[in-house]
C-alpha cells in the first residue's frame, strides 16, 4: 500500500476545484495546471502550486500529454487525477503515467481500450452476458453497409461512433432517405471529436431512459455498485437534469440492473470509479450502451444520496486500500436532484456566452450543494465547455427535493453574461418532469413551452427594478407629487425609471 502525498489534477474548472476540495481534507498536496486563457481561474489559486502548460486551446495545454507529465515530474506528484473529459479516458495518457512512475487514478489502460470502443465494448457486454441493444458488430464502411445494416437491424436506428462520448458523433436515422447525410455527418463529427471515424449501428429504443449505475473497483477484486442515477433529460445528447434515485425505477429493476453493471465491471477487470450506462425501454427492459472509465460530471447526486466522497474513494483504490464498503452496506437516502448551469443564450439557440460576471449571488442553505469555478468579475473563456457550474440539492423525498429546486433557482443570481437558469426553471415546473414521467424525450416533446416559457436575464432584472419603482413611489406618494414645491430632495431614481417605463401615472 503505498500513501499518496501530492496530486497534480490534469483538468480545470469545477471538476478541478471539486477534486481539490476532497484532496485538501485528506491533506493532500494538490497541483494545478492552466492554459493561458485561465491564468485567474479558480482551480489556479485553489491548488497548492500551479503551472502553465500552453496557449488557451485545449490541443495546446489540457491535451499536452508530454508537458503534463513534465510538470508532474518537475513538481514532484505522486500520482495525476485527470478529472473528467480532456485526457481522462486516454489511454496513452495511462501508459506514459505508468512509464514514469507516476500513479494515475483511475482504471488501466487496457480497460479503457476495451470500454473506449463501443464496438469492442459491445462484444464484451454480450460474452459476459449483459443484454446489449441491436445491433452492427463491427464498423461500417459505406453509406450502402450503413442503410443495409440499418434495415437489418430497423427503422428507426442509431448511427454512433464507436470512439468517445458526451452526445458527439450520433445521428438518429426514420429511414433510408435520411441514411446518407446522417452517416457521413457522425463520421466525420466523430474524426474531429476523437480522432477515429468509425461509425456503427444500433436499434433505436423507443421511449427510452438513461438510467446509469455508479460502480467502484479495487485492487483486490472487490466491486460494488452505488445504485443508479436517471439522466433522461438531454438536449443534444448532453445531460442537463439528473437524479437520483430513478423516478422510473422499481426496486426488483435496481437489483437486476446493479447484478449486470457489477457483472460488466468484473468483466473487464475494473479499477475505481466507472459508470455503467443502460438504455430502458417503456416496459422496464434494460440494455447496455455504454461504459465511462472515468468520474461523471453528475457523481455529485450518487454522493448525496449514498454518502460516499467518490474522489475519496478513487484515491484510496489509487492506493491501494481495499473498498471498505460492501454491497449489503449500500442505501439511497433522500433524493437528490443536479443541474447543469451554463454560460448559454436559451434564447438564441444556447449559444455560449463568454464575458466577464459582473455580480453573482450563489444559492445556499440546507441541502445546497453549488461546484463550480467562477466568481465576480472572472471573465468565462471562448474556449471551454459553457457549463459554469453544478447545482445540487438534497431532500428527504423527490417533492422536498424540487421544492429546494425552485427555491435556490430563485436564489441563484449571475449578471454579466446570459445563463439557462430560467430554461432550467421551465423544465423543473413542467408536469411530466413533477410527476417524473418523462423519458429521453422530454426536452423534444416540450421544446415549444420551454422555449416560449424562456424568460431573458435582463427581463428578470427589469422586472425587480419595476416592482422597486412602484414600492418607492407609494411610500414616497407626498414628496413625489409633481405639484410639491416644499420638497427640495432629488427626484427619485425609481421614479424616473418608473415614468420612463410607463408604470407610473403621476
Amino acid at each position: 500500500m503505498y500513501k499518496i502525498k501530492k496530486i497534480l489534477v490534469a483538468n480545470r474548472g469545477e471538476i478541478a476545484v471539486r477534486i481539490m476540495r476532497s484532496c485538501k481534507e485528506m491533506g493532500i498536496g494538490t497541483v494545478a495546471v492552466f492554459s493561458q486563457a485561465d491564468r485567474t481561474a479558480k482551480h489556479v489559486w485553489y491548488a497548492d502550486e500551479a503551472y502553465c502548460i500552453g496557449g488557451a486551446a485545449s490541443k495546446d495545454s489540457y491535451l499536452k500529454i508530454e508537458t503534463i507529465i513534465e510538470v508532474a515530474k518537475s513538481a514532484g506528484v505522486d500520482a495525476i487525477h485527470p478529472g473528467c473529459g480532456f485526457l481522462s479516458e486516454n489511454s496513452h495518457f495511462v501508459r506514459r503515467c505508468n512509464q514514469e512512475g507516476i500513479i494515475f487514478i483511475g482504471p488501466s489502460s487496457q480497460t479503457m481500450d476495451m470500454m473506449g470502443d463501443k464496438i469492442s465494448a459491445r462484444k464484451q457486454m454480450i460474452k459476459a452476458g449483459v443484454p446489449v441493444v441491436p445491433g452492427t458488430e463491427k464498423g461500417l464502411r459505406s453509406v450502402d453497409e450503413a442503410i443495409e445494416a440499418c434495415r437489418q437491424t430497423g427503422f428507426p436506428a442509431m448511427l454512433k461512433a464507436s470512439m468517445g462520448g458526451g452526445g458527439k458523433g450520433i445521428r438518429l436515422v426514420c429511414n433510408e432517405n435520411e441514411v446518407r447525410e446522417a452517416f457521413l455527418n457522425a463520421k466525420s463529427e466523430a474524426l474531429s471529436s476523437f480522432g477515429d471515424d468509425t461509425v456503427y449501428v444500433e436499434k433505436f429504443v423507443e421511449e427510452p431512459h438513461h438510467i446509469e449505475f455508479q460502480i467502484l473497483g479495487d485492487t483486490h477484486g472487490n466491486i460494488i455498485h452505488l445504485c443508479e442515477r436517471e439522466c433522461s433529460i438531454q438536449r443534444r445528447n448532453q445531460k442537463i437534469v439528473e437524479e437520483s434515485p430513478s423516478p422510473f425505477m422499481t426496486p426488483e429493476l435496481r437489483q437486476a440492473m446493479g447484478e449486470k453493471a457489477v457483472m460488466a465491471a468484473k468483466a473487464v477487470s475494473y479499477i475505481g470509479a466507472g459508470t455503467i450506462e443502460f438504455l430502458v425501454d417503456k416496459h422496464r427492459d434494460f440494455f447496455f450502451l455504454e461504459m465511462n472509465t472515468r468520474l461523471q460530471v453528475e457523481h455529485p447526486i450518487t454522493e448525496a444520496v449514498v454518502g460516499v466522497d467518490l474522489v475519496k474513494e478513487q484515491i484510496k483504490i489509487a492506493e491501494g486500500q481495499a473498498l471498505t464498503l460492501k454491497q449489503d452496506d449500500v442505501r439511497q437516502r433522500g433524493h437528490a436532484i443536479e443541474l447543469r448551469i451554463c454560460a448559454e443564450d436559451a434564447e438564441m439557440n444556447f449559444m455560449p456566452s463568454p464575458g466577464t460576471i459582473k455580480k453573482m449571488i450563489e444559492p445556499s442553505g440546507m441541502g445546497v450543494r453549488v461546484d463550480g469555478y467562477v466568481y465576480e468579475g472572472y471573465e468565462i473563456p471562448v474556449y471551454y465547455d459553457p457549463m459554469i457550474s453544478k447545482l445540487i440539492v438534497w431532500a428527504i423525498n423527490r417533492e422536498y427535493a424540487i421544492e429546494r429546486l425552485h427555491r435556490v433557482l430563485y436564489e441563484y443570481k449571475i449578471t454579466g453574461i446570459k445563463t439557462n437558469i430560467n430554461y432550467l426553471k421551465g423544465i423543473i415546473g413542467v408536469p411530466g418532469f413533477i410527476e417524473g414521467k418523462y423519458n429521453t424525450g422530454f426536452i423534444a416533446t416540450h421544446a415549444e413551452e420551454l422555449k416560449n416559457g424562456t424568460v431573458s436575464e435582463n427581463e428578470d432584472t427589469e422586472n425587480i427594478a419595476l416592482i422597486a419603482a412602484y414600492i418607492d413611489y407609494i411610500v414616497n406618494l407626498e414628496e413625489n407629487r409633481p405639484d410639491n414645491k416644499t420638497d427640495n430632495r432629488p427626484t427619485s431614481r425609481w421614479r424616473n425609471f418608473g415614468l420612463h417605463k410607463g408604470i407610473l401615472r403621476i
